[in-house]
């Protein structure tokens, strides 16, 4: 992927220093992942620029300010259903009720003629109410014979299948918040607005690559104790979820000339740098002196499980964080990789495009097997989530749960999150599942 330079994200940043500072027992050797996530939350700034877009355009992208609805939506009081449009306070309570009818009501079209009292008028559905009519009655309860209607008693209220104006957006009411992924509902909602274009931010860009000797891409011939490399193709795919701009700057081998080139490149031409491998205590891994040396970064060993060393802080620019993107250095096993990523990167990007991270949704599902789990540290281990007999969610364990093992990540469908506190699981009891529809 070819360098270039970009507009950066707007920085008036604490030192990573004061960062830590903040949160509350701070210990780089032994950090919980709440902590964790904490620290990253600090320290992980926004995109200021905007962008219009036509409507379509927009979809998946963050809104950067409130919709605030112009209109109201319904414009009018109208029609929910075909029937009779009627005065509420005519109906009989205790018998049937016979009205005049005088004319029809179509959708795109107001029926201008005045309503007298034992009047009513034929309305199809998104029509707007006659003036003085509040209540509609269904087509079928009714029985017409000529000009008039016979509706039985007790098959409508007063105000009955009559939508209001305004009653699915008022004027002046925030339609979609800032901060806000637009889906295809949101599409629609605003179109529903006359909403042509949407102002929203800008891409984030978010470099990445992978570090080794050992490591060679596809294509390649495989030499003795060599690997193909995998967590460039499945950072790709997980980036590709956030709808991101992603660059791949490939495999960099563990050189301190080649690593720092990469680590520049990369800085200059996104926000984001994410790497694999590298982070871990090794003699002959370069790649951590490289990354103290082209920015302000930190060492953590994490208290989980896979995913124990990590890298953060920012590269490029200056160590005060003008002009500067934030770097994730990632394990080099394939899991661990993908675990961090969703433990720690997803909502920090999500966060530098704006958007407001949710909590990702936890199912509550019964083990099928005893796990065994010291408190002290988090663990994510791969399960296969299904419904029991009697309709209650389940989850097995895939095997063995080795860091580098990918195989039972792609056979599994969700990850069972056995937390800091937490210890020893047995057979039945709950336990919390991260499901991957929709994540991976």
């Amino acid at each position: 992927a070819a360098a270039r330079a970009t507009p950066r994200i707007a920085m008036t940043a604490p030192t990573l220093q004061e960062i830590a500072s903040c949160v509350s027992g701070y210990d780089p050797n032994a950090l919980p992942v709440a902590q964790a996530q904490e620290f990253i939350a600090r320290l992980v700034p926004r995109i200021e620029a905007v962008e219009m877009l036509a409507l379509r355009s927009s979809l998946g992208r963050v809104l950067a300010r409130d919709i605030v609805c112009a209109i109201n939506v319904p414009a009018n009081d109208n029609s929910a259903m075909d029937g009779y449009a009627l005065r509420g306070s005519e109906l009989r309570a205790a018998a049937a009720t016979t009205l005049q009818a005088i004319g029809t009501g179509f959708a795109g079209q107001r029926f201008e003629g005045a309503v007298q009292p034992g009047q009513c008028v034929r309305i199809m559905t998104g029509a707007v109410m006659p003036a003085g009519l509040d209540t509609v009655v269904p087509q079928e309860f009714v029985t017409a014979d000529g000009a008039g209607i016979t509706i039985p008693a007790n098959v409508v209220r007063a105000g009955d299948n009559r939508r209001l104006a305004g009653e699915d957006l008022a004027a002046g009411e925030v339609a979609l918040a800032a901060g806000r992924i637009v889906s295809p509902a949101d599409l629609g909602l605003l179109a529903s607005l006359g909403q042509a274009e949407v102002p929203v931010r800008r891409r984030l860009r978010v470099a990445f690559f992978s570090t080794g000797d050992e490591l060679r891409s596809i294509g390649e011939p495989l030499d003795a104790g060599c690997v193909y490399d995998s967590n460039r193709y499945t950072l790709w795919g997980m980036l590709q979820r956030l709808g991101v701009e992603v660059l791949d700057f490939g495999v960099v081998r563990d050189e301190p000339v080649a690593l720092e080139a990469a680590f520049r490149a990369a800085a200059r031409a996104a926000d984001a740098v994410i790497t694999s491998g590298g982070v871990s205590v090794g003699e002959a891994d370069h790649t951590k002196q490289v990354m103290a040396k082209v920015g302000d970064v930190l060492f953590w060993r994490i208290a989980m499980r896979p995913g124990r060393p990590m890298a953060i802080g920012r590269i490029g620019g200056n160590n005060e964080g003008a002009h500067s993107s934030i770097l994730f250095g990632l394990p080099g096993n394939p899991v661990a990789v993908m675990v961090t990523f969703y433990a720690f990167v997803r909502d920090a990007l999500l966060t530098m495009s704006g958007a407001t991270p949710k909590p990702l949704p936890m199912l509550r599902a019964a083990s099928t097997a005893a796990i065994r789990k010291k408190p002290g540290r988090t663990e994510y281990q791969r399960g296969i989530v299904t419904r029991n007999s009697s309709g209650h969610w389940q989850v097995e364990i895939t095997g063995s749960q080795g860091s580098g093992i990918l195989r039972s990540m792609s056979q599994a469908n969700g990850l069972v999150v056995l937390h800091h506190e937490q210890g020893d699981v047995a057979v039945g009891d709950l336990v919390d599942v991260l499901p991957f529809e929709g994540l991976i």
